[in-house]
């Protein structure tokens, strides 16, 4: 089986060769030699020249001869939960889903952001007594990190 050492080795001397602020988000390297890598960048996307430059750099330096070998090198997706703390990060200011382990989801914007926890703002309408109309009530909710199962990146169209 082909080191995961020597892989991210070489993906990581490509994203420094590069210095435009890739990150790797997943490596993984199936028992039959499959390599996936995800990566995703702190301003903006990540083009298919920043995915074929990573690639080429891993194929280049493994011997094929030795092992053979599959590899994928994609961008994050937004249909993705966030799984790094660089995402978490790059998209404080967006809408995001979150599912805890407990089971409750909050849907919010994404106000901070540390390793440790995330913090969410909600809104809502709510009818406060002796008022005729809904009042919009504005609430920062945070979370640990370990209590959070999943977070989203709402995609709207308007």
């Amino acid at each position: 089986m082909i080191s995961k050492k020597v892989v991210a080795a070489l993906i990581y001397e490509r994203i420094e060769e590069l210095d435009n602020g890739l990150f790797v988000v997943s490596l993984d390297i199936s028992s039959t030699n499959r390599i996936s890598v995800e990566l995703d960048k702190h301003v903006g996307g990540v083009s298919v020249k920043d995915c074929m430059s990573v690639s080429r750099n891993v194929e280049h330096n493994l011997d094929r001869e030795e092992q053979d070998f599959e590899l994928h090198v994609s961008s994050a997706g937004l249909d993705q939960g966030l799984r790094v703390y660089a995402q978490y990060k790059k998209n404080v200011g967006r809408d995001v889903k979150v599912k805890l382990h407990e089971g409750g989801k909050v849907e919010g914007k994404m106000i901070e952001a540390t390793p440790e926890k995330i913090t969410i703002q909600t809104t809502r309408k709510e009818r406060i007594e002796g008022r005729k109309k809904k009042e919009t009530i504005v609430e920062d909710l945070v979370f640990e990190m370990d209590k959070v199962k999943e977070t989203k990146i709402v995609i709207s169209f308007k």
